[in-house]
């Protein structure tokens, strides 16, 4: 929005040309966003506490987390808020990517806002019937996979990009649609089932959010992209402005949602923020480098598969309790030493992701 006023500003006098650089206005969205999240974030808190929206803990869970019943939860949408005002602003919104990423944020956040009510008015620990949550989440993500199937330009928008081989992308032609929806649904769901401690999933979502950045700055510049044989998409740009206010307000949020948190993200947050990690990942062609970033996600996701898994098959359980976060609780692990040392992995993973890039 403001790309556009600054355009038109230049003709009075040259100094606007700056806001025409991707680099200064990604650093605006990361400041706007944080701000924004750092101000009302204690507004949106005592709000919540008026309300009495507080988090219901269920009783099948780590006794040490019964002390957390009543936190404010639903701080996902002051996460949410802050990254669609600072896209707003700073993002040029004549590029399509821009809106997609909106979409499947503020979609993907009402179906957690949904499933938070539910919870905390409603009282029902379980929230919203998971067959109608995974039916919703589903529906946005074969709109959108849809979508950009029939909008793609050049060739390269729908190929698979595998990491550590250059010359190897293969086209992917109507499998693109479940790559794309597995993707979104996959990654939100991932995000959701890690948000189970003070701070554990925000920090590996800004970490990858930070990532995918530099990925998109990456893949829109043709020198780049060239040197590193990764395809060139110049419409991934103004993903970066979005990756980056991502960033700020995660940043922000984590003021209040660290080690004892003040408030939660709740699944409004959660859903959200995993559907615009795996959307921009899909943007910019790099799921699989996606995956391996977010392994901390892929991690506890597939520690409730084999849990579940196993205990249907054989009637006994691999861990102490799933997802993985709450085994090593139970296995007398501090909640902080779990957080610090799940972010230390995520911090190895995001860097093994971006060595991939080169790698190759």
């Amino acid at each position: 929005m403001l790309v556009w006023l600054a355009e038109y500003l230049t003709q009075f006098h040259s100094g606007f040309n700056v806001f025409s650089y991707l680099t200064f206005r990604a650093i605006l969205s990361v400041l706007t966003a944080m701000v924004l999240s750092l101000y009302y974030g204690p507004k949106l808190i005592r709000k919540l506490q008026r309300m009495q929206i507080g988090q219901t803990i269920r009783d099948d869970g780590p006794e040490s987390h019964l002390s957390k019943s009543g936190t404010p939860t639903m701080g996902g949408l002051l996460i949410l808020g802050s990254i669609v005002v600072s896209t707003l602003l700073w993002a040029d919104l004549s590029n399509q990517y821009v809106w997609v990423v909106l979409a499947v944020v503020l979609g993907y956040g009402i179906v957690g806002f949904v499933d938070d009510y539910r919870k905390v008015i409603r009282k029902d620990s379980n929230g919203l019937i998971a067959r109608w949550k995974y039916f919703w989440l589903s529906a946005i993500a074969i709109v959108v996979a849809v979508f950009l199937y029939m909008n793609a330009e050049h060739p390269v928008e729908t190929s698979l990009v595998v990491p550590f081989f250059k010359d190897v992308m293969p086209q992917l032609g109507l499998l693109y649609l479940l790559v794309v929806y597995f993707t979104l649904v996959g990654t939100s769901n991932a995000v959701n089932l890690t948000d189970g401690l003070d701070g554990l999933a925000i920090v590996p979502t800004i970490m990858v959010a930070a990532a995918l950045a530099l990925i998109a700055y990456l893949t829109s510049n043709v020198n780049f992209s060239e040197y590193l044989h990764i395809p060139y998409i110049p419409k991934a740009d103004e993903l970066t402005v979005v990756c980056t206010a991502i960033f700020g307000a995660g940043l922000g949020f984590l003021w209040f949602n660290t080690y004892p948190a003040q408030v939660f993200m709740g699944d409004v947050g959660s859903l959200a923020l995993g559907g615009a990690l795996g959307i921009i990942a899909v943007l910019v062609r790099q799921e699989l480098v996606l995956f391996i970033m977010g392994g901390v996600f892929v991690m506890e996701t597939m520690s409730v598969i084999l849990q579940v898994g196993s205990f249907k098959l054989r009637g006994e359980r691999i861990f102490k309790m799933a997802p993985i976060h709450h085994h090593y609780e139970l296995s007398g692990w501090p909640e902080p030493r779990v957080i610090v040392r799940f972010w230390i992995v995520s911090l190895v993973l995001v860097l093994i992701g971006l060595a991939t890039l080169k790698l190759r």
